[in-house]
């Protein structure tokens, strides 16, 4: 997938998983120090296409450049913008959901608020609030320029956004945003005394956004 950035168009990597009949299709970003292949992005993508809901996965510049730490914003941006434009051309008339883990599902809201994109609504898994131990950089301003519907899913235990009420402050800040809490969940939606592998862990979450989904997107006419 072709992106256009300050230096020059680069090629990024992509995937999709494609049910036989979907109702929409999901662009899923990756975390921080994660790839597209990361086992809970793959268990939440194979069981979200199972459902009828279509999931692209792809990378980040950085990432396909094998660098470990994100570049600048505008190149998620960037991709972002490209994402929604691959979508368009592969899914015409579907509803388009940006959606992330942690790193990615903000840079989706950026996104979202820059006007790069203009998805029918945006779902964040583990959104991170604020770097550990730093709950006074918030990463919350651009939020209410989001102005499509989103839906927060978090763990009470992540340290991304301890205190809890921080968090629950900027979903109320937003136009129309809703939060669902993963009960001891931390960033990545682990439970202590619940050993789960990551496949299964992102897995679990697809019904709660699945259920949100249907009931904010009116299925397609045939």
């Amino acid at each position: 997938m072709p992106v256009a950035l300050p230096a020059g168009e680069v090629v990024v990597s992509s995937t999709t998983d494609v049910p036989a009949d979907p109702w929409a299709v999901l662009a899923l970003a990756h975390g921080a120090g994660a790839g597209m292949d990361h086992p809970f992005l793959v268990g939440f993508a194979e069981v979200a296409a199972a459902e009828g809901v279509a999931v692209v996965r792809f990378q980040f510049p950085y990432v396909e450049a094998g660098r470990r730490m994100p570049g600048p914003a505008a190149h998620a941006v960037a991709t972002w913008a490209a994402v929604a434009d691959d979508v368009a051309e592969r899914f015409p008339g579907l509803p388009f959901v940006a959606s992330g883990k942690s790193y990615g599902g903000r840079m989706a809201s950026v996104a979202a608020a820059d006007g790069a994109i203009d998805p029918t609504a945006l779902v964040y898994l583990g959104y991170p609030l604020h770097p550990p131990g730093k709950p006074e950089a918030l990463r919350v301003a651009h939020l209410p320029g989001v102005r499509a519907p989103q839906l927060f899913v978090s763990g009470t235990r992540d340290p991304f956004v301890d205190p809890v009420a921080d968090l629950e402050a900027a979903v109320a800040s937003c136009v129309d945003a809703e939060l669902e809490w993963v009960e001891g969940g931390g960033h990545s939606f682990e439970v202590v005394g619940n050993k789960r592998p990551p496949a299964t862990i992102g897995a679990a979450l697809v019904p709660t956004v699945a259920a949100w989904l249907r009931a904010r997107i009116q299925r397609p006419a045939a």
